[in-house]
């Protein structure tokens, strides 16, 4: 399941599948000696389309202060050189300056070269650190030894009061702050801080609660006591001053959207409301739902949704109700089972379904096992994920029974454990990679069920293992290679003629005539046959 903060914690409104922006937050006030300072927020965004909620809610909450807060993005890539240089550039003559950076799993290795740089070469400057990687484990990790401070958990209120009291004292003497968690009627709804740019070109992040009630143990999430609803009637009139400006399209943060069945009516009317004003500048919705748990009245709802404008994000990581026990996931399979088909079949919803190998006492055989029901249940898209060993989170207390051993460089993606070796472990790496560019990029729709055939995880494993042997590559395969390759491992494995495998391929888009008539035709190609299979909508939120 997806995570994302460093103002905020949603499983830390980030951890996960979430998301930052470099955010400037600019404001001065005299220190103690008189003189004035200038404080920047920043953080590494995994890509442009991802508007940082979590710095939001900070800008929203600064109090008197917000007034003097700007706000600047920029996107993971940069050299750290050149992002030092433009934080630097804040500085002014007499000035103290004050860094804030918002730390994740994807961005903490950069972020942790910034920090040092800066430390060369001004070792003045104030740095804090907050965000749901630096909130555990805070004794070992280079990067809070060469910070002055940082923010554990929740950080809407606490960042502002930690400013204050660096710049009008007494000083802080501690490090490590916890972030205070107020009343969530306490916090500013950051919304309008999204500007006309980002209702434009961007994925524009919401939440109607935080936290969740569940303890999956491999999820930042299962350290909340339970999950806190905002006020929905505030909350939608923050979703219509969105919509009135231009927004289309939201992505909800939520951790169990569908916990609270009323709630999640009422949200869902406000869209098919949109819907049915204006058919034809649609709105696009995405949740995160559980999987056995869907009533009939929810049903009745998602069912009026036309195609393209909503998608559900499905978190059933594994079948094997041993494993489950394990990691403290309560779910019952075969109502998710028939909850996941309803939707295929009843409704225009379009599903992202996970499973996560790797997890303790789970098998290469009965992961398998797992990966060939859901195939069987229809979702549009299986996401494969590696576990990952997210600071903080309960699974480690497996460790030393299941052996687990994870890559020290975050990610952190485990390397093998007691039930699968390493070599495995890698071929479960590469058959990710391989199944998102085959699987899930939707180019393969007429060819993908003949690879599978009625053993959909050991014939794909056979296609992974085979096309790694025959490039050495798992990135930078360009589409028409991959056409060929498939092909290739067509009539290889399967025997298949080359015209009938031909005449497969040219049902797809990956291999139609007009996609290889070269770049006059690329464009107008690509087009059509996303139309055909993807709202334009969706596509959008896809893309992002």
């Amino acid at each position: 399941m997806a995570c994302f903060a460093f103002a905020v914690t949603q499983g830390q409104i980030l951890c996960q599948r979430v998301i930052a922006a470099c955010v400037s937050v600019q404001y001065r006030l005299n220190d103690s000696d008189g003189r004035t300072m200038t404080i920047l927020l920043t953080t590494l965004n995994a890509r442009y389309a991802h508007a940082a909620l979590g710095l939001r809610y900070l800008l929203a909450n600064m109090g008197e202060l917000t007034e003097q807060t700007t706000i600047q993005e920029f996107v993971i890539g940069l050299r750290p050189t050149d992002i030092v240089e433009k934080i630097l550039a804040h500085r002014q003559p007499d000035q103290k300056l004050i860094v804030g950076f918002g730390v994740y799993i994807w961005n903490v290795i950069e972020i942790t070269q910034i920090v040092a740089i800066l430390k060369q070469v001004a070792p003045e400057v104030v740095i804090i650190l907050g965000g749901p990687e630096v909130s555990h484990e805070t004794d070992k990790q280079e990067i809070i030894r060469l910070a002055d401070y940082v923010i554990t958990g929740w950080g809407d209120i606490t960042f502002a009061d930690l400013c204050r009291q660096i710049l009008n004292g007494p000083k802080p003497l501690m490090k490590v702050h916890a972030g205070a968690q107020p009343p969530l009627t306490e916090l500013k709804l950051p919304y309008q801080l999204y500007s006309d740019t980002d209702i434009r070109h961007r994925t524009l992040y919401v939440e109607a609660s935080r936290g969740c009630p569940f303890k999956c143990e491999f999820c930042l999430s299962s350290l909340d006591k339970t999950a806190w609803p905002f006020d929905i009637d505030q909350f939608l009139a923050e979703m219509e001053s969105l919509y009135q400006r231009g927004a289309r399209l939201f992505k909800f943060v939520d951790r169990t959207f569908n916990l609270n069945i009323k709630t999640s009516l009422k949200i869902m009317q406000f869209f098919l409301d949109k819907l049915e004003a204006n058919p034809a500048d649609p709105v696009f919705a995405h949740f995160e739902v559980v999987p056995d748990h869907l009533p009939d009245a929810l049903k009745e709802g998602i069912r009026k949704f036309p195609e393209g404008t909503l998608q559900f994000e499905i978190g059933i990581q594994s079948f094997n109700p041993e494993v489950q026990s394990l990691i403290s996931r309560k779910q019952n399979n075969q109502k998710a089972a028939e909850n996941i088909r309803w939707l295929c079949t009843e409704s225009h919803a379009h599903l992202h379904v996970d499973l996560i190998a790797g997890l303790p006492g789970e098998t290469m055989e009965s992961f398998g096992k797992g990966f060939d029901h859901l195939v069987a249940v229809g979702p549009h898209e299986i996401q494969f994920g590696i576990l990952k060993r997210l600071r903080g989170t309960p699974i480690i207390r497996h460790t030393d029974e299941y052996a687990l051993r994870f890559d020290p460089q975050p990610p952190y993606t485990i390397l093998e454990n007691r039930d699968i070796p390493f070599a495995d472990m890698q071929r479960l790496v590469r058959f990710a990679r391989y199944w998102d560019m085959v699987a899930n990029s939707g180019r393969f729709a007429n060819t993908l069920p003949v690879m599978l055939g009625d053993a959909p995880f050991a014939r794909f494993m056979a296609f992974s293992d085979w096309i790694f042997a025959n490039t050495d590559a798992t990135h930078r395969i360009a589409l028409d290679r991959l056409a060929a390759l498939v092909s290739q491992w067509l009539q290889q494995h399967d025997n298949m003629p080359a015209e009938e495998v031909k005449a497969l391929l040219a049902g797809d888009y990956a291999g139609s005539a007009q996609h290889q008539q070269g770049a006059s035709h690329k464009g107008q190609q690509a087009k059509e046959a996303k139309g055909k299979s993807t709202p334009q909508r969706q596509r959008q939120h896809l893309a992002a």
